[in-house]
């Protein structure tokens, strides 16, 4: 199995990210964020820097982690920011030789409420258009984005834009509830990794690595693990997909030290490359376990 890592985790200036990269062994990584900036948000100069930089370590980007209809985003945000960033993508992923770019499907809207879902699916229909003209692969991961409510919403999206193919997340079900499952005392069930990992991975083309427990209640952060230690199911998802003959990468996303959005000033940066590092070697002593 190929490894790779967000190693805007580690740290995040790109040579730090370059050294864990080279400590872990691995000659691939996954690109998110240089020095607070998402890639395809650099100045060109910048950007040209990161190459020379990546160029130089010999190492080579597999994805793109952009913020095309990110969380972060409603689906009410003006629709050109998107397509800013998908020019600037189709433009900076070829000189990268990056195959895949990151997306989702806008942020939740409050369960219950309009969800938009027709404007959700004219805007990814037209952004995976674009790059399917560019001869590049969208691919939607199913984070806190309306892909991500539940497996089946997952699969009416694929269904309503074409081209379209997926990253799996093998955390992220774990703190969300399951929107496609009655409720059960009062609320919906947590999702489950495994189920939800059946349901689509027919056309998952890239896995990312998290792990965690269910949350305390909706309004927290989950708990998050080494990989194998949470609630994730990541032995048995990994070992389905070496049965099936996966050929895709696996990237780590630890979130241990830190949840990605944190503020800059709660991160301690040594702890975060430090348990990069372990993260990454727990993962290949679980696979190595698998042969």
């Amino acid at each position: 199995m190929k490894l790779t890592g967000f190693t805007d985790e580690a740290a995040p200036d790109l040579a730090t990210q370059i050294k864990a990269t080279k400590e872990l062994g691995w000659s691939h990584l996954s690109a998110r964020s240089i020095d607070g900036v998402n890639i395809h948000e650099l100045s060109d100069a910048a950007f040209n820097k990161a190459k020379h930089a990546l160029e130089e370590a010999d190492l080579q980007v597999v994805e793109f982690g952009s913020l095309i209809g990110s969380w972060s985003k409603p689906i009410h945000s003006d629709f050109s920011i998107t397509l800013g960033e998908v020019e600037r993508c189709i433009q900076r992923m070829p000189r990268l030789g990056v195959q895949i770019v990151r997306v989702m499907s806008y942020a939740q809207e409050p369960w219950g409420d309009e969800q938009f879902e027709q404007e959700r699916f004219r805007r990814l229909r037209e952004v995976t258009a674009r790059f399917a003209d560019a001869g590049l692969t969208v691919a939607h991961e199913n984070c806190m984005n309306w892909g991500g409510f539940s497996a089946e919403h997952t699969l009416r999206l694929l269904d309503e834009v074409p081209g379209m193919k997926l990253i799996f997340d093998t955390g992220n079900p774990v703190f969300q509830r399951d929107r496609s499952m009655p409720e059960s005392e009062g609320n919906y069930p947590w999702q489950d990794s495994l189920e939800f990992f059946h349901q689509v991975k027919e056309h998952i083309v890239h896995v990312h690595v998290k792990d965690c427990l269910n949350p305390t209640n909706d309004e927290v952060e989950p708990e998050y693990t080494f990989p194998g230690h949470g609630q994730a199911q990541v032995r048995e998802i990994l070992a389905e997909l070496r049965q099936s003959n996966y050929r895709g990468f696996i990237a780590i996303e630890p979130h241990v030290a830190t949840v990605f959005h944190a503020s800059a000033e709660e991160v301690d940066w040594q702890q975060c490359y430090s348990s990069f590092i372990q993260y990454g070697k727990e993962l290949e002593s679980i696979i190595q376990a698998l042969s």
